[in-house]
């Protein structure tokens, strides 16, 4: 089994969030599945390739790897990868639309 983080309490709490909100309530489930899934496979999502991982995410939280899972509804899931001891942990990073997906990873012009 592999423990699940989040980045930071402000990320943890707006997940906690989705939970309540109407409109984003199946995020929340998307995302629950998603832990499930990481918790046992951590790598079953997409390994970014290092040279694409953004610079923000390398300065801000010292990420040497990247992931990306995709629910539903092109909602994509941010997590890296380490080990602590023994653990491999996955920190979840961010959960981003399909186009903020595309504006952070500089797919498209803004």
């Amino acid at each position: 089994m592999v423990g699940i983080y989040f980045v930071d309490k402000k990320t943890e709490r707006n997940f906690h969030r989705l939970r309540t909100n109407e409109e984003l309530k199946d995020l929340y489930r998307f995302i629950l599945r998603a832990i499930d899934d990481i918790k046992h496979k951590p790598d079953c999502g997409t390994s970014i390739t290092k040279r694409l991982i953004p610079k923000r995410y390398i300065q801000k939280y010292g990420i040497n790897n990247l992931y990306k899972y995709d629910l539903p509804n092109a909602w994509r899931l941010l997590y890296s990868l380490g080990r602590e001891g023994i653990e491999i942990v996955a920190i979840i990073l961010e959960w981003c639309s399909h186009k903020e997906y595309e504006r952070i990873f500089k797919y498209r012009a803004r």
